[in-house]
């Protein structure tokens, strides 16, 4: 009788202590799905999949038309579906949706799966934002330059594109124009034409001109390439073209990129140009004070000078060294502000590599110029056309990085700036400097001067 006691108690322990080891397992093993691309895409909807999850018997599946689900679609806010699929449907053409999903066994939910983002077919039929954007920057609290590149051939009164620039921007940079191998024709000899053209339309259309620049590696003209003087004497040029330059620009010029991508893009060290083999590691410096020294003896107390370059957000060593140039250009009192070109693309940098750069500069004191913005949408040639899906990913990409920009405290804020004004007219398409091998549409109007949802991207930034 004990035995059979002992050995029925037995039985009952191990049943026990099974079941608590199957709930036990049950529970540790409802995974995370994993969420996969959309099929059947159209108008007004799309099926959304995920993968199976062991033990899981539904699913609960959220859409959103934001990325961080803090509204949802209706009836898509936990929608348990026993299937690994969904068809997804009442929603609008041409617009961005988001989706994830969790497993659910009774009362246990896994986690959020990985979130994924498709953009039905068709128009939303919702027209693009028509508000100036200058006029819009205008009415914020602490407002900036909204900025745009130009060519002087484009500035003849009464066309499309000079309605454009005179109700949208505020600011202009010369694309190429006012660089010194188009202004310096031999030692003291200035080609002042076409320049003059670019700062007169400003100035006569109360636009702020940007003086864009004054020292740049790409463009030595060729009579100083061939220089054949001592080093020395080679400065005395770099130096006369400069104090020449802001001289005669003074007053009307209001800020100047006196010194452009000094800084290679390996190793963190200074770029390999003639001004760094024929006047040193100083130069930098060196053209800064000569630039102020000028504008000081003109009378112009108020000239802005900042140093430019591009891709800093993304490359860490060489973003350590612009800033270590920055810090020496600070000790000397010779700098105002840094400009960060930012011909980005629509998945990079992040908006954290970005608020972090941004932010040194903030730390430093210093005024920065966003200078040469453009999104790219195929930088690897993988589309034809200008899609729905990439459309909205350059949108949102402007709406961050004007969000970013304004946010900045007011005494950093200076210029937010456009590298062009159409898609056919950038420099982006087909750039062998970009290897890029295809078309792109990198900029806030089409071919035929249409607003796109860039601009309407730009427009809800500065909300």
């Amino acid at each position: 009788m004990k035995i059979r006691f002992l050995l029925m108690l037995t039985s009952l322990v191990f049943f026990l202590n099974a079941c608590s080891k199957d709930d036990n397992a049950v529970l540790d093993i409802l995974e995370t799905p994993v969420a996969n691309a959309p099929k059947d895409i159209v108008d007004n909807g799309f099926r959304a999949k995920w993968n199976y999850v062991s033990h899981s018997k539904s699913y609960l599946l959220d859409v959103s038309t934001n990325e961080n689900f803090s509204a949802f679609v209706p009836n898509y806010n936990a929608k348990e579906v026993t299937d690994l699929n969904e068809v997804v449907v009442g929603l609008t053409g041409g617009t961005q949706y988001y989706y994830r999903v969790r497993a659910k066994t009774g009362t246990q939910i896994s986690d959020y799966s990985n979130v994924i983002s498709v953009v039905t077919t068709g128009s939303s039929g919702i027209p693009e934002d028509p508000t100036f954007l200058k006029v819009k920057a205008n009415k914020l609290a602490n407002p900036f330059f909204i900025g745009m590149a130009v060519k002087a051939s484009q500035l003849t009164n009464g066309t499309p594109y000079d309605v454009i620039l005179k109700n949208e921007f505020s600011s202009i940079s010369a694309e190429y124009e006012m660089k010194m191998d188009q202004i310096s024709t031999a030692s003291g000899v200035y080609n002042w034409a076409v320049a003059d053209k670019i700062v007169a339309y400003g100035n006569a259309n109360k636009i702020n001109v940007h003086g864009h620049a004054l020292v740049w590696h790409n463009a030595v003209p060729q009579w100083l390439k061939d220089f054949s003087g001592t080093d020395a004497e080679f400065a005395v040029e770099v130096k006369k073209y400069i104090t020449d330059v802001v001289t005669h620009y003074a007053g009307k010029v209001k800020s100047w990129d006196v010194v452009n991508e000094a800084v290679d893009d390996n190793g963190g060290v200074m770029r390999n140009t003639i001004f760094l083999k024929r006047m040193g590691p100083n130069y930098v410096k060196d053209c800064f004070q000569w630039a102020r020294n000028a504008a000081t003896a003109a009378g112009d107390t108020s000239l802005l000078l900042f140093y430019n370059d591009y891709a800093t957000s993304t490359n860490i060593v060489k973003q350590d060294k612009v800033f270590s140039i920055l810090d020496d250009l600070k000790t000397a009192k010779v700098i105002d502000g840094v400009g960060f070109q930012m011909h980005n693309t629509y998945l990079s940098p992040t908006k954290s590599q970005i608020e972090t750069d941004l932010n040194r500069a903030v730390a430093k004191g210093l005024k920065i110029h966003v200078s040469e913005l453009d999104i790219q949408v195929n930088q690897f040639n993988d589309i034809t056309s200008f899609t729905n899906e990439r459309r909205l990913a350059q949108k949102a990409k402007y709406k961050e990085m004007v969000q970013l920009y304004n946010a900045l405290p007011a005494a950093n804020k200076y210029a937010l700036t456009i590298w062009g004004m159409r898609d056919n007219e950038s420099w982006i398409p087909y750039s062998t400097e970009l290897n890029h091998p295809g078309n792109d549409w990198p900029l806030l109007y089409d071919s035929n001067f249409a607003i796109k949802s860039s601009h309407t991207g730009f427009l809800e930034g500065l909300d």
